[in-house]
Protein backbone atom coordinates (compact mmCIF):
# COMPACT_ATOMS: atom_id res chain seq x y z
CA UNK A 1 0.00 0.00 0.00
CA UNK A 2 3.02 2.64 1.02
CA UNK A 3 4.01 2.24 -2.71
CA UNK A 4 1.15 2.81 -4.15
CA UNK A 5 0.54 5.74 -1.94
CA UNK A 6 3.81 6.73 -2.71
CA UNK A 7 3.41 6.87 -6.87
CA UNK A 8 0.46 8.20 -6.19
CA UNK A 9 2.01 11.00 -4.06
CA UNK A 10 4.67 11.34 -7.51
CA UNK A 11 1.77 12.11 -9.65
CA UNK A 12 0.42 14.28 -8.16
CA UNK A 13 3.80 16.35 -7.68
CA UNK A 14 4.75 15.86 -11.53
CA UNK A 15 1.35 17.43 -12.15
CA UNK A 16 1.99 20.28 -10.01
CA UNK A 17 5.84 20.98 -11.05
CA UNK A 18 3.97 21.05 -14.43
CA UNK A 19 1.21 23.18 -13.70
CA UNK A 20 4.06 26.05 -12.78
CA UNK A 21 6.07 25.58 -16.10
CA UNK A 22 3.22 25.46 -18.06
CA UNK A 23 2.48 29.04 -16.79
CA UNK A 24 5.96 30.00 -17.16
CA UNK A 25 5.22 32.93 -20.04
CA UNK A 26 2.29 34.08 -17.75
CA UNK A 27 4.19 36.52 -15.22
CA UNK A 28 3.03 39.24 -13.28
CA UNK A 29 2.40 42.57 -15.12
CA UNK A 30 5.98 44.54 -15.48
CA UNK A 31 6.10 47.20 -12.34
CA UNK A 32 8.86 50.11 -11.99
CA UNK A 33 11.69 48.47 -10.00
CA UNK A 34 14.66 49.30 -8.56
CA UNK A 35 18.05 48.67 -9.73
CA UNK A 36 18.50 44.99 -8.86
CA UNK A 37 21.17 44.26 -5.90
CA UNK A 38 24.64 43.06 -5.96
CA UNK A 39 25.61 40.37 -3.81
CA UNK A 40 28.54 40.57 -1.97
CA UNK A 41 31.65 39.09 -3.61
CA UNK A 42 32.11 36.27 -1.71
CA UNK A 43 31.15 32.93 -1.79
CA UNK A 44 28.02 30.99 0.14
CA UNK A 45 28.70 30.30 3.62
CA UNK A 46 29.70 26.43 3.85
CA UNK A 47 28.14 24.26 4.67
CA UNK A 48 28.42 23.66 8.64
CA UNK A 49 29.37 27.51 8.61
CA UNK A 50 27.95 30.04 11.21
CA UNK A 51 27.22 33.45 9.99
CA UNK A 52 28.72 36.34 12.06
CA UNK A 53 25.10 37.35 13.47
CA UNK A 54 21.85 35.29 13.67
CA UNK A 55 20.08 35.39 11.09
CA UNK A 56 16.31 33.96 9.65
CA UNK A 57 14.57 33.06 6.43
CA UNK A 58 11.46 32.60 5.45
CA UNK A 59 11.49 29.39 2.48
CA UNK A 60 7.94 29.74 0.39
CA UNK A 61 7.33 25.97 -0.65
CA UNK A 62 4.96 25.15 -3.10
CA UNK A 63 3.74 21.46 -3.11
CA UNK A 64 6.37 20.22 -5.29
CA UNK A 65 8.82 17.37 -2.82
CA UNK A 66 7.06 14.06 -2.71
CA UNK A 67 5.62 13.36 0.50
CA UNK A 68 5.79 9.57 2.87
CA UNK A 69 2.81 8.00 2.94
CA UNK A 70 -0.21 10.36 3.93
CA UNK A 71 1.84 12.74 5.26
CA UNK A 72 0.08 16.36 4.17
CA UNK A 73 2.15 18.90 2.22
CA UNK A 74 4.90 20.23 3.53
CA UNK A 75 6.15 17.77 5.99
CA UNK A 76 9.05 16.66 4.35
CA UNK A 77 10.07 20.74 3.34
CA UNK A 78 9.53 20.97 7.62
CA UNK A 79 11.85 17.83 8.23
CA UNK A 80 14.07 19.45 5.87
CA UNK A 81 14.29 22.91 7.39
CA UNK A 82 14.75 21.34 10.95
CA UNK A 83 17.38 19.33 9.84
CA UNK A 84 19.39 22.11 8.43
CA UNK A 85 18.56 24.45 11.27
CA UNK A 86 20.33 21.90 13.46
CA UNK A 87 23.33 21.61 11.27
CA UNK A 88 23.98 25.62 10.72
CA UNK A 89 23.87 27.61 14.03
CA UNK A 90 22.64 30.91 13.45
CA UNK A 91 20.89 30.21 10.71
CA UNK A 92 16.86 29.57 11.31
CA UNK A 93 14.95 28.82 8.09
CA UNK A 94 10.76 28.88 8.44
CA UNK A 95 9.07 27.31 5.65
CA UNK A 96 5.49 28.22 4.54
CA UNK A 97 4.16 26.20 1.75
CA UNK A 98 2.16 27.94 -0.55
CA UNK A 99 -0.84 26.98 -2.98
CA UNK A 100 0.24 26.99 -6.65
CA UNK A 101 -3.51 28.31 -7.60
CA UNK A 102 -3.00 31.55 -5.57
CA UNK A 103 1.12 31.50 -5.52
CA UNK A 104 1.34 34.28 -8.46
CA UNK A 105 -0.90 36.64 -6.45
CA UNK A 106 0.49 36.29 -3.26
CA UNK A 107 4.16 36.65 -4.43
CA UNK A 108 3.26 39.43 -6.70
CA UNK A 109 1.84 41.58 -3.38
CA UNK A 110 4.40 40.57 -1.19
CA UNK A 111 7.21 42.24 -3.93
CA UNK A 112 5.30 44.89 -4.69
CA UNK A 113 4.69 45.31 -0.43
CA UNK A 114 8.34 44.61 0.41
CA UNK A 115 7.40 41.25 2.32
CA UNK A 116 8.53 38.92 0.04
CA UNK A 117 9.88 35.52 1.69
CA UNK A 118 13.50 35.47 0.70
CA UNK A 119 13.75 32.02 -1.06
CA UNK A 120 11.35 30.36 -3.60
CA UNK A 121 10.87 27.00 -5.43
CA UNK A 122 9.90 28.06 -8.58
CA UNK A 123 10.32 27.47 -12.35
CA UNK A 124 12.31 29.53 -15.09
CA UNK A 125 9.51 30.92 -16.79
CA UNK A 126 8.55 33.36 -13.39
CA UNK A 127 11.98 33.30 -11.58
CA UNK A 128 13.61 35.38 -14.35
CA UNK A 129 11.21 37.55 -14.87
CA UNK A 130 11.60 38.69 -10.81
CA UNK A 131 15.09 38.72 -11.81
CA UNK A 132 15.35 40.58 -14.78
CA UNK A 133 12.89 43.40 -12.61
CA UNK A 134 14.96 43.69 -10.25
CA UNK A 135 13.56 41.68 -7.51
CA UNK A 136 16.03 38.77 -7.21
CA UNK A 137 19.44 38.94 -5.93
CA UNK A 138 21.94 37.34 -8.34
CA UNK A 139 23.13 33.99 -7.60
CA UNK A 140 26.42 34.34 -10.05
CA UNK A 141 28.76 33.18 -7.55
CA UNK A 142 27.46 29.83 -7.20
CA UNK A 143 27.76 29.27 -10.93
CA UNK A 144 31.35 27.70 -10.75
CA UNK A 145 33.25 26.41 -12.79
CA UNK A 146 33.20 23.25 -10.93
CA UNK A 147 29.52 23.01 -11.08
CA UNK A 148 29.37 24.23 -14.60
CA UNK A 149 31.39 21.50 -15.97
CA UNK A 150 28.75 19.21 -13.43
CA UNK A 151 25.98 19.75 -15.19
CA UNK A 152 27.18 20.39 -18.68
CA UNK A 153 24.44 21.24 -20.83
CA UNK A 154 24.86 25.63 -21.66
CA UNK A 155 21.37 25.50 -22.69
CA UNK A 156 20.31 24.11 -19.16
CA UNK A 157 22.76 26.80 -17.65
CA UNK A 158 20.86 29.42 -19.93
CA UNK A 159 17.69 28.77 -18.79
CA UNK A 160 18.66 29.70 -14.98
CA UNK A 161 19.87 33.45 -16.54
CA UNK A 162 18.07 36.38 -17.24
CA UNK A 163 19.90 39.27 -19.52
CA UNK A 164 23.65 37.19 -18.58
CA UNK A 165 22.84 37.07 -14.97
CA UNK A 166 22.10 33.72 -13.08
CA UNK A 167 19.01 34.28 -10.85
CA UNK A 168 17.63 30.18 -10.26
CA UNK A 169 20.06 28.04 -9.01
CA UNK A 170 18.89 24.38 -10.57
CA UNK A 171 17.65 21.11 -8.71
CA UNK A 172 16.08 19.31 -11.56
CA UNK A 173 15.10 19.19 -15.09
CA UNK A 174 11.92 16.79 -16.73
CA UNK A 175 11.61 16.25 -20.45
CA UNK A 176 8.81 17.19 -22.37
CA UNK A 177 8.08 14.56 -25.27
CA UNK A 178 5.45 12.20 -27.32
CA UNK A 179 3.41 8.77 -26.71
CA UNK A 180 2.00 6.29 -28.71
CA UNK A 181 -0.82 4.16 -28.61
CA UNK A 182 0.89 0.61 -28.52
CA UNK A 183 -1.87 -1.95 -29.54
CA UNK A 184 -2.77 1.04 -32.46
CA UNK A 185 0.79 1.15 -33.73
CA UNK A 186 0.78 -2.88 -33.68
CA UNK A 187 -1.92 -3.39 -34.55
CA UNK A 188 -1.80 -1.00 -38.02
CA UNK A 189 1.90 -2.12 -38.34
CA UNK A 190 2.55 1.28 -38.13
CA UNK A 191 4.98 0.20 -34.95
CA UNK A 192 7.29 -1.34 -37.72
CA UNK A 193 9.12 2.72 -38.43
CA UNK A 194 9.59 3.13 -34.56
CA UNK A 195 12.73 2.43 -33.15
CA UNK A 196 12.57 1.12 -29.45
CA UNK A 197 15.59 0.64 -29.01
CA UNK A 198 18.35 3.15 -26.98
CA UNK A 199 17.32 6.32 -26.82
CA UNK A 200 14.37 5.58 -29.31
CA UNK A 201 15.01 8.61 -31.75
CA UNK A 202 13.53 8.36 -35.05
CA UNK A 203 12.94 10.25 -38.22
CA UNK A 204 10.21 11.91 -39.88
CA UNK A 205 9.87 9.99 -42.87
CA UNK A 206 9.35 7.10 -40.29
CA UNK A 207 6.84 9.26 -38.63
CA UNK A 208 5.02 9.75 -41.75
CA UNK A 209 5.24 5.98 -43.13
CA UNK A 210 3.42 5.31 -39.54
CA UNK A 211 0.79 7.69 -39.39
CA UNK A 212 -0.25 6.65 -43.12
CA UNK A 213 -0.46 3.10 -41.76
CA UNK A 214 -2.77 4.64 -38.88
CA UNK A 215 -5.16 6.35 -40.88
CA UNK A 216 -5.42 3.23 -43.21
CA UNK A 217 -6.27 0.78 -40.65
CA UNK A 218 -8.48 3.59 -39.22
CA UNK A 219 -7.65 4.64 -36.26
CA UNK A 220 -7.71 8.48 -35.30
CA UNK A 221 -4.68 10.53 -35.43
CA UNK A 222 -3.21 12.75 -32.75
CA UNK A 223 -4.48 16.07 -32.71
CA UNK A 224 -2.66 19.49 -33.15
CA UNK A 225 -4.21 21.33 -31.20
CA UNK A 226 -4.00 24.87 -31.01
CA UNK A 227 -7.71 25.92 -29.06
CA UNK A 228 -4.84 28.28 -26.41
CA UNK A 229 -1.58 28.07 -24.86
CA UNK A 230 -1.82 25.19 -22.66
CA UNK A 231 0.99 22.75 -23.56
CA UNK A 232 1.89 24.92 -26.44
CA UNK A 233 5.32 23.62 -26.23
CA UNK A 234 4.33 20.11 -27.23
CA UNK A 235 3.19 21.63 -30.90
CA UNK A 236 6.09 23.77 -30.47
CA UNK A 237 9.05 21.09 -30.55
CA UNK A 238 7.24 18.62 -32.62
CA UNK A 239 7.03 21.28 -35.86
CA UNK A 240 10.72 22.74 -34.98
CA UNK A 241 12.07 18.87 -35.10
CA UNK A 242 10.60 17.76 -38.57
CA UNK A 243 13.04 19.44 -40.54
CA UNK A 244 15.53 20.79 -37.76
CA UNK A 245 14.26 24.27 -37.57
CA UNK A 246 13.97 26.27 -34.36
CA UNK A 247 11.33 28.54 -32.51
CA UNK A 248 13.94 30.80 -31.66
CA UNK A 249 17.79 31.94 -31.53
CA UNK A 250 18.05 33.67 -28.45
CA UNK A 251 17.96 37.03 -29.44
CA UNK A 252 14.61 36.47 -31.57
CA UNK A 253 12.06 34.26 -32.26
CA UNK A 254 12.96 32.33 -35.70
CA UNK A 255 9.66 30.11 -36.50
CA UNK A 256 9.57 31.65 -40.15
CA UNK A 257 12.51 29.80 -40.96
CA UNK A 258 12.78 27.67 -43.95
CA UNK A 259 12.97 24.94 -41.83
CA UNK A 260 9.93 25.95 -39.79
CA UNK A 261 7.90 26.56 -42.49
CA UNK A 262 8.58 23.38 -44.39
CA UNK A 263 7.40 21.81 -41.02
CA UNK A 264 4.32 23.65 -40.89
CA UNK A 265 3.66 23.38 -44.11
CA UNK A 266 3.87 19.69 -43.86
CA UNK A 267 1.47 19.50 -40.81
CA UNK A 268 -0.83 21.05 -43.30
CA UNK A 269 -0.51 18.39 -45.62
CA UNK A 270 -1.09 15.83 -43.41
CA UNK A 271 -4.08 17.73 -41.77
CA UNK A 272 -6.00 17.87 -45.38
CA UNK A 273 -5.02 14.02 -46.04
CA UNK A 274 -6.66 13.28 -42.66
CA UNK A 275 -3.08 11.40 -40.75
CA UNK A 276 -3.20 14.78 -38.43
CA UNK A 277 -5.85 15.85 -36.47
CA UNK A 278 -7.03 19.23 -36.69
CA UNK A 279 -6.73 19.99 -33.32
CA UNK A 280 -8.67 23.79 -33.55
CA UNK A 281 -10.88 22.70 -30.53
CA UNK A 282 -8.33 21.42 -28.34
CA UNK A 283 -5.43 22.42 -26.00
CA UNK A 284 -2.81 20.58 -24.34
CA UNK A 285 -5.32 19.11 -21.57
CA UNK A 286 -7.63 18.33 -24.06
CA UNK A 287 -5.59 16.54 -26.85
CA UNK A 288 -3.99 14.44 -23.79
CA UNK A 289 -7.47 13.61 -22.59
CA UNK A 290 -8.37 12.22 -26.14
CA UNK A 291 -5.35 9.87 -25.95
CA UNK A 292 -5.85 8.71 -22.26
CA UNK A 293 -9.63 7.91 -23.15
CA UNK A 294 -8.16 5.75 -26.28
CA UNK A 295 -9.54 7.77 -28.86
CA UNK A 296 -6.66 8.87 -30.69
CA UNK A 297 -3.12 7.34 -31.47
CA UNK A 298 -0.21 9.98 -30.35
CA UNK A 299 -0.16 12.43 -28.03
CA UNK A 300 2.66 15.66 -28.49
CA UNK A 301 1.99 17.14 -25.14
CA UNK A 302 3.20 14.21 -22.86
CA UNK A 303 5.45 14.23 -20.31
CA UNK A 304 6.12 12.26 -16.57
CA UNK A 305 3.20 13.96 -15.18
CA UNK A 306 0.55 13.77 -18.04
CA UNK A 307 1.56 9.98 -17.71
CA UNK A 308 1.18 9.67 -14.31
CA UNK A 309 -1.43 11.64 -14.11
CA UNK A 310 -3.78 9.93 -16.68
CA UNK A 311 -2.13 6.39 -15.54
CA UNK A 312 -5.56 5.07 -14.21
CA UNK A 313 -8.07 6.55 -17.01
CA UNK A 314 -5.24 5.05 -19.58
CA UNK A 315 -5.60 1.44 -17.87
CA UNK A 316 -9.12 1.62 -17.58
CA UNK A 317 -9.16 2.42 -21.78
CA UNK A 318 -6.78 -0.51 -22.50
CA UNK A 319 -4.16 2.25 -23.62
CA UNK A 320 -0.56 1.55 -23.16
CA UNK A 321 1.56 4.68 -24.14
CA UNK A 322 5.00 4.18 -25.45
CA UNK A 323 7.05 7.51 -24.85
CA UNK A 324 9.49 8.21 -27.64
CA UNK A 325 11.00 11.72 -28.61
CA UNK A 326 9.95 13.44 -31.54
CA UNK A 327 10.51 12.92 -35.23
CA UNK A 328 13.60 14.33 -36.26
CA UNK A 329 14.62 14.84 -40.32
CA UNK A 330 18.55 14.23 -39.24
CA UNK A 331 17.05 11.62 -36.66
CA UNK A 332 18.59 13.76 -33.68
CA UNK A 333 15.66 15.24 -32.07
CA UNK A 334 15.88 18.36 -29.74
CA UNK A 335 13.50 18.63 -26.82
CA UNK A 336 12.08 20.48 -24.40
CA UNK A 337 11.95 20.53 -20.88
CA UNK A 338 10.68 21.57 -17.30
CA UNK A 339 13.79 23.15 -14.69
CA UNK A 340 12.83 23.30 -11.39
CA UNK A 341 15.13 25.65 -8.99
CA UNK A 342 15.29 28.22 -6.27
CA UNK A 343 15.45 31.84 -6.08
CA UNK A 344 16.48 34.50 -3.80
CA UNK A 345 14.64 38.03 -3.03
CA UNK A 346 16.46 40.80 -2.99
CA UNK A 347 15.46 41.67 0.93
CA UNK A 348 18.33 44.62 0.94
CA UNK A 349 20.11 42.30 3.48
CA UNK A 350 23.41 40.87 2.41
CA UNK A 351 23.74 38.32 5.59
CA UNK A 352 20.61 36.76 4.46
CA UNK A 353 21.20 36.86 0.71
CA UNK A 354 24.73 34.92 1.59
CA UNK A 355 22.58 32.22 4.39
CA UNK A 356 20.31 32.04 1.36
CA UNK A 357 22.29 30.69 -0.81
CA UNK A 358 23.89 28.09 1.57
CA UNK A 359 20.44 27.13 2.09
CA UNK A 360 19.51 26.26 -1.23
CA UNK A 361 22.89 24.85 -2.22
CA UNK A 362 22.53 22.36 0.91
CA UNK A 363 19.06 21.58 -0.61
CA UNK A 364 20.03 21.06 -4.47
CA UNK A 365 23.27 19.05 -3.57
CA UNK A 366 20.89 15.93 -1.61
CA UNK A 367 20.01 13.22 -3.85
CA UNK A 368 17.42 12.70 -2.10
CA UNK A 369 15.46 16.04 -2.48
CA UNK A 370 16.47 15.48 -6.31
CA UNK A 371 14.42 12.39 -6.71
CA UNK A 372 11.51 13.83 -4.30
CA UNK A 373 10.61 16.20 -6.94
CA UNK A 374 9.91 13.24 -8.92
CA UNK A 375 12.71 14.91 -11.95
CA UNK A 376 15.71 13.92 -13.19
CA UNK A 377 19.50 15.67 -11.61
CA UNK A 378 20.66 18.30 -13.01
CA UNK A 379 24.22 17.35 -12.19
CA UNK A 380 26.19 14.58 -14.54
CA UNK A 381 27.67 13.51 -11.12
CA UNK A 382 24.82 11.87 -9.29
CA UNK A 383 24.41 9.70 -11.96
CA UNK A 384 21.33 7.58 -12.20
CA UNK A 385 18.81 7.91 -9.28
CA UNK A 386 16.10 5.80 -10.54
CA UNK A 387 18.14 2.05 -10.68
CA UNK A 388 15.83 -0.79 -12.08
CA UNK A 389 13.08 1.84 -13.47
CA UNK A 390 13.17 1.31 -17.50
CA UNK A 391 11.24 4.28 -18.07
CA UNK A 392 12.73 6.54 -16.07
CA UNK A 393 16.35 5.09 -17.39
CA UNK A 394 14.39 5.72 -20.95
CA UNK A 395 13.88 9.06 -19.97
CA UNK A 396 17.25 9.60 -18.38
CA UNK A 397 18.56 9.37 -22.10
CA UNK A 398 16.09 12.09 -23.04
CA UNK A 399 17.65 14.39 -20.92
CA UNK A 400 20.49 14.16 -23.39
CA UNK A 401 18.06 16.32 -25.84
CA UNK A 402 17.69 18.74 -23.90
CA UNK A 403 17.79 22.46 -26.43
CA UNK A 404 18.12 26.18 -26.31
CA UNK A 405 15.87 27.37 -23.40
CA UNK A 406 13.59 30.15 -24.58
CA UNK A 407 10.89 30.78 -22.31
CA UNK A 408 13.33 33.46 -20.65
CA UNK A 409 13.22 35.21 -23.38
CA UNK A 410 11.65 38.88 -23.88
CA UNK A 411 8.45 38.44 -25.30
CA UNK A 412 7.61 34.79 -24.25
CA UNK A 413 3.72 35.15 -23.56
CA UNK A 414 3.01 37.23 -26.72
CA UNK A 415 4.84 34.96 -28.77
CA UNK A 416 2.41 32.04 -27.27
CA UNK A 417 -0.62 33.95 -28.01
CA UNK A 418 0.99 34.19 -31.62
CA UNK A 419 1.64 30.78 -32.18
CA UNK A 420 -1.50 29.51 -30.83
CA UNK A 421 -3.46 31.84 -33.69
CA UNK A 422 -1.03 31.27 -36.18
CA UNK A 423 -1.42 27.59 -35.65
CA UNK A 424 -5.42 28.14 -35.92
CA UNK A 425 -5.34 29.56 -39.51
CA UNK A 426 -2.84 27.48 -40.58
CA UNK A 427 -4.93 24.24 -39.54
CA UNK A 428 -8.09 26.20 -41.60
CA UNK A 429 -6.10 26.31 -44.95
CA UNK A 430 -4.37 29.66 -44.59
CA UNK A 431 -1.14 30.35 -46.18
CA UNK A 432 1.81 28.75 -44.23
CA UNK A 433 4.20 31.62 -45.43
CA UNK A 434 2.02 34.30 -44.76
CA UNK A 435 0.80 33.40 -41.66
CA UNK A 436 4.33 32.40 -40.18
CA UNK A 437 6.01 36.01 -41.39
CA UNK A 438 2.83 38.00 -39.79
CA UNK A 439 3.65 35.80 -36.48
CA UNK A 440 7.10 36.11 -36.04
CA UNK A 441 6.98 40.22 -36.76
CA UNK A 442 4.36 39.98 -33.89
CA UNK A 443 6.38 38.19 -31.62
CA UNK A 444 9.65 40.25 -32.31
CA UNK A 445 7.88 43.48 -32.07
CA UNK A 446 6.46 42.56 -28.59
CA UNK A 447 9.97 42.05 -27.27
CA UNK A 448 10.09 45.36 -26.57
CA UNK A 449 7.13 45.72 -24.69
Amino acid sequence: MKKIQKALALMLALCMVLALSACGGDTPAESKAPEASKAPDTTPTEQGGEPADDVELLWWAPPTFIQDADDPAGTYEQKLVEEFNASHPGITVRVETIDFTTASDKITTAIESGTAADVLFDAPGRIIEYGKNGKLVSLDDMFTDEFKKDVGNDDLLTSCQGNGTYYMYPISASPFYMAINEKMWTDSGAIEHVNLEGNRAWTTDDFEKAIEKLAAAGYNPGVLFCSGQGGDQGTRAFIANLYDGSVADGEKYTFNSDAMIQGLTKAQEWINKGWLGNGVQYNGGGSIELFAAGTTAFEFCWGTSAAGNNAATMESNGVTPISLPFPSADGKPVLEYLVNGFCVFDNGDAAKAEASKTFIKWLCDNTENVTRTGAFPVLQSMGNLYPGDAEKELLVEFTKMYGPYYNTMDGFANMRAQWFDMLQKITGGGDVTELANAAVEASNAGMAG
